[in-house]
């Protein structure tokens, strides 16, 4: 068969599959990329932090944030249009543009309020991790925080009932960091992640102020409830509440939409909890014990490590 009958053949078969396949996309819907969502981060991030990406001195200020601005607003008015449009039976074309502008304006709003809420986190690094020697260390060196900062951007226009954009932008801070953070979580003020690798939040997760996890934390779901029919039930409360001023150690897991961790409590690392544990406790795992040995000859014998340990609360 001569390549130019191969190619058609390749070419039909990929229109049946278009058709057969169609969650996978037709080629005919416009959606955003992620290219373009990370450009977006990128003028969001200067706005939030303009000495820090791509800093217009003293002097330019004013017309620094009006250039990002006016950018920003011409960009996220059309990303929002374009995620509105991708829902079930919308007509992008026919579709208002009035609509993503609104939108814009009404995210571009908050970012005051959003600087508020990100020096709470920078101020809570700083009073957590003495590994810290300034702000600017946390914000341009700390992948916790800039999960943190891409999350309080995707949370503000979940709020807005945003379809699409919000898991995009924590999914591009996910692989900077491997943070995920669900833009549906709601998490308080001074909030701190330190080292971060490996920490999961649900969206349905809540967390107070002053809360502070170590990496690998998973806040996560302990079930998936089903309607009678056996579907899984969206949007019903699955993952943990987490009290003010916890603290959550390397490793930890909290299952469970009905799990609690009170205020200021201490979960140690490791700790695998399903159950509510009341304000003020610790819970951590008995110390294992451990063999030792010296070339090659059993110096030490203890009993084994346990290889499922049990949490105690204290």
């Amino acid at each position: 068969m001569r390549t130019r009958q191969r190619l058609d053949r390749i070419k039909n078969n990929l229109f049946e599959s278009y058709r057969k396949t169609a969650c996978l996309g037709l080629g005919g819907r416009r959606l955003p990329s992620m290219d373009e969502v990370s450009r977006l981060l990128q003028k969001m991030f200067a706005l939030l932090y303009p000495d820090y990406y791509y800093g217009p001195g003293e002097n330019d200020v004013e017309k620094f944030t009006s250039l990002v601005v006016s950018d920003l607003y011409d960009q996220l008015s059309r990303l929002i249009q374009i995620c509105i449009s991708s829902r079930p039976n919308t007509d992008f074309q026919s579709m208002p543009s009035t609509r993503g502008q609104a939108c814009c304006l009404e995210f571009l709003e908050k970012i005051p309020e959003l600087r508020e809420t990100l020096q709470c986190d920078v101020q809570a690094a700083m009073d957590g991790d003495p590994a810290a020697n300034a702000c600017e260390e946390i914000i341009l060196g700390y992948p916790g925080f800039y999960a943190v900062t891409v999350y309080r951007v995707a949370h503000a226009l979940c709020r807005m009932t945003i379809p699409l954009l919000p898991r995009m932008m924590t999914e591009i801070a996910h692989r900077h960091t491997g943070i995920d953070i669900h833009p549906g979580a709601q998490i308080g003020r001074y909030f701190f992640i330190d080292h971060g690798t490996g920490v999961v939040i649900g969206e349905t997760a809540v967390i107070g102020d002053y809360v502070k996890l170590y990496q690998g934390v998973t806040l996560g779901a302990l079930s998936f409830p089903k309607d009678e029919a056996g579907y899984l039930i969206r949007r019903a409360v699955r993952h943990p509440q987490i009290g003010k001023g916890a603290t959550i150690y390397a490793n930890a897991t909290i299952l469970g939409g009905d799990t609690s961790v009170g205020d200021e409590c201490v979960i140690g690392g490791s700790a695998f909890i399903t159950k509510s544990v009341d304000a003020s406790h610790t819970v951590k795992i008995a110390a294992p014990e451990l063999m030792l040995k010296q070339h090659g000859i059993k110096k030490q014998s203890q009993r084994k490590l346990h290889s499922k340990p049990k949490s105690s609360i204290s």
